[in-house]
C-alpha cells in the first residue's frame, strides 16, 4: 500500500480524493443493481473513471490526480446521459409501414418489450398484417393506414386517441416509405417524382402533422426513418433520394421548433438492409413500362435499348449488398424512442457513416470516383459506347 501510494499522495488532500472515488464508484454499483438493463454501460464507462482516478492519485499526486478524475467522470456522464434509457412503462408508439421490412420487424421488437404498439398497414388483410395478429400480444393493434390518404390518416388519429386517451402518444415512426425504379435521373417519369415524394415525404408529413398534438401532450418522440440516399447523392436514386433528402431537412427543422414543447426529434438513415423494398418482379415490369413509354426517341436512341433493359439487373443485384439483420436499425429507433439525450441523427448499417464522412470530408472527384466503384455503376449508354471505341480505332 505504501509502495503503490507514495508518501506525497497521502496527505489529506489525497485522502479526500481517494474517499470521493470510492464513494462514487460505491454509488455506481447501486446504480447498476437497480439497473440491469444499463449495468454493462455502468460498470465500464463509470468504474472506469473510479480505477482511473485512483491510478492518477497514486502516480501524479493529488491535485493532478483529481484534475483527471473529474475529468474522465464528465466524459464518462456525458456518454451514458445518451446511453440511459427511460422505462417502457405502458408507452404507445404509432408505426407506419408495417406490413413488410423495418416497420414489421419493429412492431414485433416493440410489442415484446411492452409498448402499446398501433401497427400502420397498407392492407389491412394482406400477410404481414396477418402475422402480426398472431404473433403479436394483444397490446398490438393494426390499423389500415395508406398514408397518402388523408381520410385515412384521420382515421387512425381518431381509434389511437380514443384507445390511448390520458395516456397519450409517446411515440410516432414514419417508417413507410417506396424505393421506385433504380434508373438515371433523366430516364425516370415525372410520375414516379411525384409517387416518391407523395409517400416518403408527404406522407410522413402529413402523419407527423396530425398525430403531433398527442406528441406534444405526451412530450414524447417523433421518429422518421429516412436514408443514406437522403444526406448523400447516389445514382440511380434521384427520385427516391430527393424524397428522403426532403425528409431529413424536415425532421432537422422539426426538431429545433419542437423542442420547446419537449418533443424529440430523430431522424433514421440506415444504409443498404434487405427490406423487401425494391418490391416486387410485377412491379419491376409495371415501372419498366412505365418508364419507357415515356422515354422520348432520341433519349431512347442515345442509351440503347440493352441499356435500358439492363436497369432491372440492379434490382436482382441488390440484395447481395445489403445486409439480412435489421437489428442495428431496430435499436437505433429504440434509442430514438427511448433515449433521454436521443440523437439528431442516426446512421445504422454498414457505410452509413462511411459514405457521409467521404461525401464531406473528400473532393467530391474522389466521393463521385468512390461512388461509383462501390455501386458499380459500370453500364455505359450506347452512344457514349461508340465514341468510345470511335476514339480507340483513331
Amino acid at each position: 500500500w505504501i509502495t503503490f501510494f507514495p508518501p506525497t499522495c497521502c496527505g489529506p488532500f489525497g485522502w479526500f480524493c481517494a474517499g470521493v472515488t470510492v464513494l462514487f464508484g460505491v454509488t455506481l454499483l447501486c446504480v447498476a443493481k437497480r439497473s440491469p438493463v444499463e449495468k454493462a454501460n455502468v460498470l465500464v464507462w463509470r468504474l472506469l473513471p473510479v480505477l482511473l482516478g485512483l491510478l492518477c492519485v497514486a502516480t501524479l499526486g493529488a491535485a493532478e490526480g483529481l484534475v483527471v478524475f473529474c475529468g474522465t467522470c464528465l466524459i464518462s456522464s456525458a456518454y451514458l446521459g445518451s446511453r440511459a434509457l427511460l422505462p417502457v412503462g405502458d408507452k404507445a408508439v404509432l408505426i407506419t409501414g408495417s406490413d413488410t421490412g423495418f416497420g414489421h420487424a419493429l412492431a414485433k421488437y416493440l410489442d415484446s418489450l411492452g409498448f402499446v404498439v398501433f401497427a400502420g398497414v397498407l392492407h389491412k388483410d394482406g400477410p404481414g398484417a396477418e402475422e402480426l395478429r398472431k404473433t403479436c400480444s394483444r397490446r398490438l393493434s393494426v390499423l389500415q393506414l395508406d398514408i397518402t390518404n388523408a381520410t385515412q390518416v384521420k382515421e387512425a388519429y381518431l381509434k389511437v386517441s380514443e384507445k390511448v386517451q390520458n395516456t397519450g402518444l409517446w411515440g410516432v415512426v414514419n417508417n413507410a416509405g417506396i424505393l421506385g425504379f433504380p434508373a438515371g435521373g433523366e430516364l425516370l417519369p415525372m410520375s414516379m417524382y411525384r409517387q416518391c415524394m407523395e409517400v416518403n415525404f408527404f406522407g410522413a408529413v402529413e402523419v407527423s402533422k396530425t398525430f403531433l398534438p398527442l406528441l406534444r401532450k405526451s412530450k414524447g418522440r417523433l421518429v422518421n426513418v429516412s436514408s443514406m440516399a437522403g444526406g448523400i447523392p447516389l445514382p440511380r436514386c434521384a427520385a427516391y433520394g430527393a424524397s428522403k433528402a426532403a425528409l431529413s431537412m424536415f425532421s432537422g427543422v422539426m426538431r429545433q421548433e419542437l423542442s420547446k414543447w419537449g418533443v424529440k426529434v430523430a431522424a433514421i438513415h440506415p444504409s443498404g438492409f434487405r427490406t423487401g423494398i425494391q418490391g416486387t418482379s410485377n412491379v419491376w415490369e409495371k415501372q419498366e413500362k412505365e418508364m419507357m413509354e415515356n422515354l422520348p426517341a432520341d433519349t431512347r436512341q442515345d442509351y440503347g435499348e440493352d441499356y435500358l433493359l439492363g436497369l432491372k439487373d440492379y434490382l436482382l443485384r441488390m440484395p447481395a449488398y445489403c445486409e439480412a439483420d435489421l437489428s442495428p436499425v431496430l435499436s437505433a429507433i429504440l434509442h430514438a424512442l427511448l433515449a433521454k439525450r436521443p440523437q439528431g441523427v442516426y446512421t445504422p448499417g454498414k457505410g452509413a457513416y462511411m459514405f457521409p464522412w467521404v461525401f464531406c470530408y473528400l473532393p467530391l472527384w474522389f466521393y463521385d470516383f468512390f461512388v461509383s466503384k462501390m455501386m458499380n455503376t459500370e453500364s455505359v449508354p450506347r452512344v457514349l459506347r461508340a465514341s468510345e471505341a470511335k476514339s480507340k480505332n483513331l
